[in-house]
């Protein structure tokens, strides 16, 4: 990952690595199945916020080491942080794309193994999902007397519909990768080992398309999901004039009358 990564510790971390237009955002914390410590949540704000900030960058790939995505929160350690306030840091870009400063550039996942609670919450806040076909996914709170708090509620029951989301949230049970792709969890399922690959392939077509177009889609197909068709479809002309006048330089069209005689 390059000598400037930080060195392990026992309470993981996530790792970051830039590739050209890419953003690599590695957790890093295989012994325990990438299960999340408070350290790691801080971190993962820190990357995605220094992936927003960073002009050069065009996409992310949110992955992860070892056989699992990761098992979800280490409880015994963040249980306390998550009753005394927000689940990342504030100021920091939001993973989960649901409060304060929101990502606005794409980000492919690439899941595989073990993807509990948090993943799944983390992956469908991205835009795209490539998953290992060994993927077992759960979303496990209510076996812990606790709710998903990251989104699952909101983006389960927004790709499967109400029933199919509330199966497996009031359940607690398990799915494999071909139950996530059919019910719009995820994109891709490809074999175990090529999930980042593919996920980086991925945000490099993206990353190679003109840089404003994609985030007036991006920010136009969000608009018609969290501000209805309706919202969105009031936008499609003006970004496309803005996206005109970008590309012929700033200058606007010139209409000419024709004249006779």
């Amino acid at each position: 990952m390059g000598d400037e990564l930080s060195s392990l510790s026992n309470d993981g971390r996530i790792a970051t690595e830039k590739s050209g237009h890419i953003f690599l955002i590695v957790i890093d914390r295989p012994k325990k199945l990438n299960g999340f410590s408070v350290k790691m949540l801080s971190e993962l704000g820190q990357a995605f916020s220094a992936m927003e900030d960073d002009s050069d960058i065009r996409c992310g790939v949110l992955c992860a080491e070892g056989r699992n995505f990761t098992a979800g929160l280490e409880l015994n350690q963040v249980a306390k942080h998550l009753a005394e306030g927000p689940l990342f840091p504030a100021h920091d870009v939001d993973p989960v794309n649901l409060h304060g400063r929101l990502r606005t550039k794409p980000l492919v996942s690439a899941v595989q193994g073990i993807c509990f609670t948090l993943g799944i919450e983390l992956m469908l806040a991205s835009d795209i999902v490539v998953a290992a076909s060994d993927c077992r996914f759960a979303q496990i709170e209510v076996k812990r007397g606790i709710m998903p708090s990251a989104g699952a509620t909101i983006r389960m029951t927004e790709r499967a519909g109400l029933g199919n989301a509330l199966r497996y949230l009031l359940t607690g049970e398990q799915f494999d990768a071909e139950t996530a792709l059919r019910l719009g969890f995820v994109q891709e399922v490809v074999a175990p080992g090529s999930e980042r690959q593919r996920a980086i392939e991925i945000a490099t077509l993206i990353s190679q398309q003109a840089p404003l177009a994609v985030a007036a889609t991006l920010a136009n197909a969000r608009k018609a999901l969290f501000e209805g068709p309706n919202v969105a479809a009031a936008q499609l002309q003006k970004e496309q004039r803005r996206l005109h006048l970008r590309r012929r330089g700033g200058r606007r069209p010139q209409f000419h009358r024709e004249t006779t005689g």
